[in-house]
């Protein structure tokens, strides 16, 4: 194998396939990359869950394969200085120079390496590559982590009319956010989970090109095309919550705020709540105002919002985390906060009327009378 390639298209790209890498493994070439020459570069690393493969600019001047230690390839080529870096292997030696820089180390066998699984195409749709990324982006703080409910530990992408859903669920809050995509008409519909540590990896790939990103789903494997990188996927396969019949419909309450000044005093309030004490956050929705308080065993705090409509005092508790979450997920300024009572979930919508691009649902904390 014999190319050479700019250093700085060629640590971007090494960047990216290390992603999927894995750290420690009992197939000691998973802990590498698949570097591929022929026409085109190409780099690759998987975890026998998720693949990524990415192509990068080279002059290749004898094709080839071979894997090469993610971590020690990476940390060489990020330290060579900015110039052309010259690769060549004889055998498993292989020899990188750029300027007065020079390594021989040694590659694995490519035959070591796992083939990346073959995606046949059932199902597929185009999206904005940032329209994606966003997508996931603000969903995915509430995957879940508890591998009790595998299925839940994914964001559920339901592919409908011309438009997309991306629903995420941990048991404790709901995070959805809808798209219209661009598919021909009486196209049919289908749905898929996809593990929330690949979604993460698209979420970083995407960027903020308005360049298309296509998205296939497989019989088992699901495959996310952005630019010159694909990745793969396993799905998860199980019975996803049915959350539309876990969304509240007729809220009796309905407040409007700004969601950057609720986040800040929210956030105000939260600084006496630590990993070691816990409390939740009480909220008290009156005329045109939300107080809210808290108490740890350090002290407590208070501090009062301006919201547009009347709560009627309604008192709720929350877990301070997951109204942030929500709150920083949100992609407009202005936020419906719909509520029905103390121990009901409080659901979080554009304050724009007939608008449903995002969807937040928070459970509320039973708050004691000392807190």
């Amino acid at each position: 194998m014999k190319f050479s390639c700019e250093k700085a298209l060629l640590q971007a790209a090494i960047a990216v396939a290390s992603r999927a890498v894995a750290s420690k493994s009992s197939i000691p070439a998973l802990e590498g990359i698949l570097l591929e020459a022929d026409t085109q570069l190409r780099l690759t690393g998987y975890d026998l869950e998720t693949g990524i493969r990415t192509t990068v600019p080279a002059e290749v001047t004898e094709g080839g394969m071979l894997v090469l230690s993610a971590r020690l390839f990476g940390e060489i080529v990020r330290k060579l200085p900015d110039d052309v870096i010259s690769f060549s292997s004889e055998g498993y030696l292989v020899n990188i120079t750029c300027g007065m820089s020079r390594f021989n180390i040694l590659a694995t066998d490519a035959e070591d390496f796992p083939e990346l699984p073959s995606v046949e195409e059932k199902n597929d749709f185009t999206i904005p590559r940032e329209k994606l990324g966003s997508m996931i982006r603000e969903t995915i703080f509430a995957v879940s982590d508890n591998e009790a409910r595998p299925i839940h530990t994914g964001s559920l992408f339901e592919v409908e009319g011309q438009g997309l859903t991306v629903v995420s669920v941990d048991g404790y809050r709901l995070a959805l956010r809808r798209e219209p995509i661009s598919r021909q008409d009486g196209a049919p519909a289908f749905s898929f989970v996809v593990p929330g540590k690949a979604l993460s990896e698209v979420e970083k790939i995407c960027g903020e090109s308005e360049e298309e990103a296509l998205v296939v789903q497989g019989d088992r494997h699901v495959l996310f095309r952005v630019g010159d990188t694909v990745l793969i996927s396993r799905r998860l396969e199980g019975e996803f919550l049915a959350y539309r019949q876990a969304i509240p419909q007729n809220s009796s309450i309905q407040v409007v705020g700004d969601a950057r000044t609720l986040l800040t005093t929210i956030d105000r309030v939260s600084l006496i709540i630590t990993d070691k004490l816990k409390s939740p956050l009480r909220c008290v929705f009156g005329d045109h105002v939300l107080k809210i308080a808290t108490k740890t065993g350090i002290g407590d705090a208070s501090d009062q919002c301006p919201i547009d409509g009347d709560g009627g005092g309604l008192e709720i508790g929350f877990n301070d985390r997951y109204l942030k979450d929500a709150l920083k997920a949100a992609p407009t300024s202005s936020v419906r906060l719909e509520m029905s009572s103390g121990v009901a979930p409080c659901v979080i919508r554009p304050a724009e009327e007939g608008t449903d691009d995002f969807l937040y649902m928070v459970l509320p904390v039973r708050l004691k009378a000392g807190d």
